[in-house]
């Protein structure tokens, strides 16, 4: 797994890129709590280039999602790709999470 940043005013895009798995879990933790540490009031995760996910995965965007929000911070998840939708819709997480098909839809949606 790949992780890079990129902030945009009070909004930082996470570009992930590889599988979500149980040896992304530290990575994320810590690029997420830096995030929020730093007071950005918006992550926008992109997905695009996000192959597959396992159920370790799905726990770590559940916990992102829970940790924004006791942080006063919004997540959201951009550029999944047919199979992650898919697995969000099996899992019924679809509606866990705001989801935008582009990216720059989803900074935007900050603003």
């Amino acid at each position: 797994m790949k992780v890079k940043t990129q902030d945009y005013d009070n909004v930082t895009v996470v570009e992930l890129q590889g599988e979500l798995d149980v040896d992304f879990t530290e990575l994320f933790q810590s690029t997420i709590t830096n995030i929020i540490a730093a007071h950005k009031t918006g992550i926008v995760l992109d997905m695009s280039g996000v192959g597959f996910i396992d159920s370790q995965g799905l726990e770590q965007l559940l916990w992102a999602r829970d940790y924004c929000n006791e942080n006063n911070c919004q997540l959201r998840l951009a550029g999944l790709n047919e199979i992650l939708t898919k697995i969000l819709e099996i899992t019924r997480l679809e509606n866990e999470f705001d989801r935008y098909v582009e990216l720059a839809e989803a900074v935007k949606s900050f603003a």
